[in-house]
């Protein structure tokens, strides 16, 4: 089966856990700023998609190369072997992106790409008159960074992100692979108990006992180039899902519960919940940060409470923040990992972080306040 240059797309600050998940699944890697280096056959990039938490897209490297001109991006797009990806009615529409190049007007640039794109495939094919293209979908993306121009075609479609089981949300909902991050930096075992006290959908808890129950998260959802025939041969993807699926463990049992001041939230994480297929696996609850105490020991609580961005919310949010510290700074056993884009909440926790992490959370500059808890034995 043919290899290919793949990359995984994440985003800005949690690219080394894509790193560190392609290593688990089998995979050498080099980590770059928003995205992974690997290589794979399209069993791998199946597999890719199946597992990957944390990452956005799974892509081929199509080709790479420096232009400053359009007809240097025009000859050197068209030198690349389409033929060996895109049969001749392929649909192929190109989405691009330019970063301090000379190039930077961005449609004409998807335009020189598309039009030598199609000239490769007229000549190949023989084809007098346009392209069909009424065939399957191949996303193709142009981006020129510094003058350095990388084709990629996506084989994820939907971002990773969409597992397929949030049927309903919230205002301001976390995606679900930084969700997923999120649980991975806790460093939490599953026979630990997990908390999400300002659970809101559900989002964290339903990644939590995805990754607990070890369930690839892509697994009730499709992708792009399983509709590829000219790439994927028949049976691959059933075998890489089964596959899949016989490494979940849905008998270990977990102790996981999300707590949300709002009942209506509550009712959306459950409704999220079942259709996740982990109803029994997660308990949610209408209760109030203050109102919730434990004598449970060695948990971990990872709660992406309100950021108060407007100023009438702000003192609500500082109460909130000052709630937590008073509960949780006694519990030295549990180690708690409060994600907030509001850079004094140590003030009003009432304690500084073990360590701090930078991280987006869409175009938002958010923090990981990691506050390290000392297991009992």
């Amino acid at each position: 089966m043919q290899e290919y240059q793949l990359i995984a797309t994440a985003a800005s600050g949690i690219e080394a856990l894509v790193g560190k998940e392609l290593r688990n699944l089998g995979y050498e890697t080099r980590v770059e700023n928003g995205r992974v280096r690997f290589t794979g056959t399209m069993k791998d990039v199946l597999t890719a998609n199946l597992w990957l938490r944390t990452a956005d897209r799974v892509k081929i490297i199509v080709g790479e190369f420096e232009a400053k001109t359009f007809e240097e991006l025009f000859d050197r797009t068209e030198a690349l072997p389409w033929e060996s990806l895109l049969p001749v009615d392929a649909k192929i529409p190109v989405e691009g992106k330019s970063h301090h190049s000379q190039l930077h007007n961005v449609p004409s640039v998807q335009a020189i790409v598309k039009k030598a794109i199609v000239r490769k495939l007229s000549d190949v094919y023989h084809r007098r008159t346009r392209l069909p293209e009424t065939g399957a979908l191949y996303p193709l993306e142009v981006a020129i960074n510094k003058d350095h121009v990388l084709l990629t075609l996506d084989t994820t479609g939907d971002s990773l992100f969409k597992r397929g089981y949030r049927k309903a949300k919230g205002g301001a909902p976390l995606k679900e692979n930084m969700a997923a991050a999120l649980v991975m930096l806790a460093h939490w075992f599953p026979d630990n108990p997990f908390v999400d006290p300002v659970c809101g959908s559900g989002t964290i808890p339903i990644e939590a006992a995805l990754y607990g129950h070890n369930i690839a998260p892509g697994i009730n959802r499709s992708f792009v180039c399983e509709q590829w025939t000219n790439l994927v041969p028949d049976g691959l993807s059933d075998e890489v899902r089964d596959e899949a699926d016989s490494k979940a463990d849905y008998d270990v049992e977990l102790d996981i519960h999300g707590y949300d001041i709002d009942q209506n939230m509550i009712d959306i994480a459950q409704e999220n919940c079942r259709a996740a297929g982990l109803t029994h696996d997660i308990t949610f609850k209408q209760l109030a940060v203050k109102d919730w105490h434990t004598d449970k020991i060695n948990g971990v609580i990872v709660a992406n409470p309100p950021y108060g961005e407007r100023l009438s919310d702000k003192e609500t949010v500082h109460e909130l923040y000052r709630q937590m510290g008073q509960i949780y700074r006694p519990m030295t056993t549990w180690s708690k990992y409060i994600l907030t884009a509001d850079m004094e909440f140590e003030k009003y926790y009432g304690a500084s972080a073990t360590k701090r992490r930078k991280l987006y959370n869409g175009a938002l500059r958010t923090d990981l306040f990691q506050y390290w808890g000392k297991k009992k034995r």
